[in-house]
């Protein structure tokens, strides 16, 4: 289990930093063809993990870091919505 949460996690970060044409899902550690419902509630566990208020105490290179990341996974949020027009 904490294999394919790191393999997982790593295919998130990975797609967040090297483009490819199904970068969106994998952001969102997604398929293609997975439903609406899968695309939201995907978004907010990615939201809710990368939001850069979870790591203020943290100092300003770990947050910069999670502004980084919060914004590629509003990009891909925003980008499957887009295409799916939700």
């Amino acid at each position: 289990m904490f294999g394919k949460w790191i393999g997982s996690d790593y295919t998130s970060i990975e797609a967040m930093l090297i483009p490819k044409t199904d970068w969106a899902y994998d952001v969102l550690e997604l398929q293609p063809t997975a439903s609406d419902d899968e695309v939201k509630k995907a978004y907010r566990k990615m939201a809710v993990k990368y939001h850069p208020d979870k790591v203020s105490y943290l100092g300003e290179e770990i947050q910069q870091a999670a502004n980084e990341k919060f914004k590629k996974v509003n990009e891909a949020y925003q980008q499957i919505s887009k295409e799916r027009k939700l």
